[in-house]
């Protein structure tokens, strides 16, 4: 008997340690050896600064992402979903353990004189019926109290692979959180670079106006004395009322990227007039190093996610097999039943069961079968998932490699062109006061160097967010040990 019983744990411990259905298997993406357009790249082989923002050198900057991070509630969000998914898990994770119920009760009963008892004593016929069926139907009292147990032997897998779809969900709800952090570290810095390229786009425009007005006042003095033809005055009443106009919708935009930035940081509107106000705009882009394309799987988040979430949908084919098995369970219980209260503690007061149960699907009209069919399904669609999302970084990653490149050649033209249009305007300013050419002449001139500042605001602005959305597709803001 010893030896069966030694054999028989034996048996359990071997059937507890089988999981039915695939195991994952950590995907291997696709990907370059290196970047097809790495001209933008001032390092292939460096990694990504995971503070890339840091590289503005602008402590404004740097305060509004460390506010962000503590204070934005989209991300507060991802991360009670974290927090949810970790529940989640443990509530998985308690299939692995007895489940032990306590119990204690107290019933005043009465029989009926017409029911079961009354049949059952007519069967038998015993004598003095009547006294007793009037016995029986006297109300008493029932205590009773303990305690029962159950625990499913988990010997196809069935709780292992509950729990291992748990952590792979879980896994991917940190994900979540981080694709959440990297996404807002890029806007707030694209929308302090916009603020920034719109602050100078309105200190050209009133740096314009202040010109033209002096040139105005210039030209009304030329007019009176009869040196210039009164055209000149109205071609400069127009161009100084011209760059009038566009200073109300400059302004209006600078108030709108103000409130985003507020938005992101959990503020009020104008909780951060005071802050913003100290904002400079930012020099030189900083370089940019991308990194190998191999660290793209482990960087960036939605990759992560992907694979986390086609981890779970292989774990899920596991539980749906385990249910096409019989589920075998042990269970027990212990309590105390008396009819007078001072005999409840009494060692003949005692009642127990034990034994083992044994579940066995026999016909479900195909159903379990049906779910396993569908969580392969769903485990294949997971994959192709995968694929797409690695595929669609890679090309996300190359595009915005190439615009980047364009807008570097661009804006190094523009700094040219803004150079030579300073030299040109200063050439016709001079000739224009000294009397030797027209006001037109000198006006295209000024015309000309004011579309070229512009245009090089512009450009200056457009890297900047350029270089953001690629630090971002590059899976920047966000380190490995954070989660």
């Amino acid at each position: 008997m010893r030896n069966l019983a030694i054999l028989s744990l034996s048996l359990v411990a071997v059937l507890s340690a089988c999981s039915v259905g695939p195991s994952f298997e950590k995907p291997t993406p696709h990907l370059p050896q290196q970047w097809h357009n790495a001209s933008a790249v001032a390092s292939s082989s460096a990694a990504v600064d995971p503070q890339w923002w840091k590289q503005f050198d602008d402590p404004v900057l740097n305060a509004l992402v460390d506010r962000a991070l503590a204070d934005n509630l989209d991300l507060q969000l991802a991360a009670l979903r974290v927090v949810e998914s970790r529940a989640q898990r443990a509530i998985a994770a308690g299939g692995h353990w007895p489940a032990i119920n306590a119990n204690a009760a107290y019933q005043r009963e009465r029989q009926s004189e017409y029911g079961v008892n009354t049949r059952l004593i007519d069967v038998i016929g015993t004598p003095n019926r009547d006294r007793i069926i009037s016995a029986l139907a006297e109300p008493f009292d029932v205590y009773q109290g303990g305690f029962d147990a159950s625990w499913e032997l988990d010997l196809w897998g069935r709780v292992r692979r509950s729990v291992e779809a748990a952590d792979a969900s879980a896994a991917a709800s940190r994900e979540d959180l981080h694709d959440a952090q990297v996404t807002l570290i890029a806007e707030v810095v694209r929308t302090y670079l916009e603020l920034a390229g719109t602050r100078d786009q309105l200190r050209i425009a009133l740096d314009d106006v202040a010109a033209g007005s002096d040139q105005l006042a210039l030209t009304e003095y030329r007019v009176q004395g009869g040196l210039v033809a009164h055209l000149d005055l109205s071609v400069q009443q127009a161009q100084v009322a011209n760059v009038r106009a566009q200073i109300p919708a400059l302004q209006q935009r600078e108030t709108v990227l103000t409130h985003a930035l507020a938005f992101l940081l959990g503020q009020d509107p104008d909780a951060l007039d005071a802050v913003l106000a100290e904002s400079r705009t930012p020099g030189a882009m900083p370089a940019l190093a991308a990194g190998v394309p191999s660290e793209l799987a482990r960087r960036r988040p939605d990759i992560r996610r992907a694979e986390a979430r086609l981890h779970a949908a292989t774990a899920q084919i596991g539980i749906a097999v385990a249910d096409l098995y019989p589920r075998i369970s042990l269970t027990g219980s212990y309590g105390q039943q008396s009819l007078d209260a001072s005999d409840f503690g009494e060692w003949g007061a005692r009642q127990w069961s034990v034994g083992p149960s044994l579940s066995l699907p026999i016909f479900s009209g195909g159903r379990l079968r049906a779910v396993v069919d569908l969580r392969e399904i769903q485990q294949q669609q997971a994959a192709v998932s995968y694929q797409r999302t690695v595929l669609n970084a890679w090309h996300e990653i190359e595009n915005l490699l190439t615009a980047y490149a364009a807008e570097q050649q661009r804006n190094r033209e523009l700094a040219s062109v803004l150079n030579a249009s300073r030299d040109a305007w200063q050439v016709a300013h001079v000739r224009y006061e000294h009397g030797l050419t027209n006001y037109l002449v000198d006006l295209d001139a000024h015309r000309t160097l004011l579309q070229a500042q512009r245009a090089y605001s512009e450009s200056n602005t457009q890297l900047g967010i350029q270089l953001v959305a690629l630090y971002k597709a590059l899976g920047g803001g966000w380190q490995e040990d954070s989660g």
